[in-house]
């Protein structure tokens, strides 16, 4: 069924065409994270476990679809939007001194990364 004639225009709806490269864009997310140093690779897997809703790597996802193909540089667009927001999400919290973020401790709560002034 089109997405453009079912009543249900729920995120999980909008989904439905790249259901299947969403699931690909996860993994090829997690290894964009990996880190060799190892305090990063530890934030980064709690950061990977506090999972948003990915409206940017689905956006991008269906903006290609429209226009062709998903292809690597799909997932390598996907993943750069998503490990900037990432990036600003933390960095908002280590800004604000946030105690949660989503629900759950935030990295600034956990790691106390900001730097003494």
């Amino acid at each position: 069924m089109s997405i453009l004639h079912t009543s249900d225009h729920s995120l999980d709806a909008i989904r439905v065409p790249v259901e299947h490269e969403l699931k690909i864009f996860d993994g090829v997310f997690r290894d964009a994270m990996r880190s060799h140093v190892a305090l990063i690779d530890i934030v980064t897997r709690y950061i990977l476990r506090q999972k948003g809703k990915r409206v940017r790597p689905l956006l991008v996802m269906l903006s290609a679809k429209l226009c062709g193909e998903i292809n690597d540089s799909t997932y390598r667009a996907a993943t750069l939007i998503e490990l900037l927001h990432t990036a600003t999400l933390v960095h908002d919290d280590v800004v604000d001194d946030a105690e949660t973020r989503r629900g759950l401790a935030s990295v600034n709560a956990v790691w106390k990364i900001k730097l003494p002034s």
